[in-house]
């Protein structure tokens, strides 16, 4: 069986697939808007912010090698060759960060006429049918088509689309729209003015809190909710860590809060991340926070299933490209 070494196959993974495309295919190339760009072949796969998403297939990636082989379907090892072969004879000019980032456009899916599946698995995992419902009809939630995905998406303070995060429905796909801006993820404001914001992982386990709040008989939107955009990962070093990039926004656009209830994992990286965030309020903003851990469970989703009687959703881990 041929071999390839394991630092050549780093290499070819350091590729990003806008580079790859402008320097070896630049035909197949086509700008959309911005900083987006999609595939003369495919008009549905958008290249943005050094990702790639096949919407109409449900797929994505960072790296060239991730394109030839989930898009064109060709061999892992002939792949591999075909990109450092081609760097070999001619070397890249890459892409840089700054360039990619510079203008942000998100790109949605496309929006179904027909929400009942993602109302149903909402439902599943426990959420409450008038919650579902207020999603819905702010813009928060949608059905995309054709993969009919649940879209949860993040609104800045004016009321503007500005993140999204895609679940599959009967699939362990997950994945953020090309061009979403992780600082406004998911989130619900209080009905009223309150001081108060709990911060969760997903927007599942936000939409789960309030559910547990209205079976207890209290007002779910007395209080400010917000989601992370995936799992919040400090650095080894407190002191060298920042506050995510959601939280950070959420406080620069509302002063007023004054306390932060943490209601992460109840796993190692979610105790980590709770300890970190924490610390770095209380150094950085002067705010007073608590962390408050599901009960049962490894997050609040799995709380509510327990208490409703309802199976728990187990996902596998997301592959690293997607």
């Amino acid at each position: 069986m041929p071999y390839i070494l394991p630092e050549t196959v780093s290499k070819a993974r350091e590729m990003d697939l806008l580079t790859y495309l402008r320097n070896y295919e630049p035909d197949e190339l086509v700008h959309f808007g911005g900083n987006t760009y999609c595939t003369r072949e495919h008009d549905s796969l958008k290249i943005s912010n050094g990702k790639w998403c096949w919407f109409s297939r449900g797929i994505g990636g960072t790296s060239a090698l991730d394109y030839l082989i989930k898009v064109k379907e060709i061999p892992f090892l002939d792949a591999v060759e075909r990109i450092t072969g081609q760097a070999a004879i001619q070397p890249p000019v890459f892409v840089s960060r700054n360039e990619q980032e510079k203008h942000k456009v998100l790109l949605l899916p496309k929006v179904s006429k027909n929400t009942s599946r993602a109302e149903e698995y909402l439902a599943r995992r426990g959420i409450d049918r008038e919650i579902i419902t207020f999603c819905l009809q702010t813009g928060r939630l949608y059905e995309s088509e054709p993969y009919h995905n649940a879209v949860f998406v993040g609104l800045d303070k004016d009321g503007k689309a500005r993140y999204a995060n895609l679940r599959g429905i009967g699939s362990d796909f997950i994945g953020d729209a090309n061009g979403s801006d992780k600082r406004y993820s998911f989130g619900i404001p209080a009905a009223g003015q309150s001081s108060t914001l709990h911060l969760f992982e997903s927007a599942i386990d936000l939409l789960s809190f309030g559910t547990l709040l209205k079976m207890e008989g209290i007002d779910w939107r007395r209080d400010n909710l917000l989601s992370l955009a995936g799992v919040y990962k400090p650095r080894s070093r407190v002191e060298d860590s920042t506050l995510p990039a959601a939280l950070k926004q959420y406080l620069a656009d509302n002063p007023y809060i004054r306390k932060v209830v943490l209601r992460l994992d109840n796993d190692p990286a979610g105790r980590l991340a709770s300890h970190t965030i924490q610390t770095l309020l209380a150094q950085q903003y002067g705010l007073v926070s608590t962390t408050r851990l599901p009960p049962q469970g490894k997050d609040y989703n799995d709380y509510l299933c327990i208490r409703r009687g309802l199976t728990i959703t187990k996902r596998r881990e997301k592959a690293p490209a997607r």
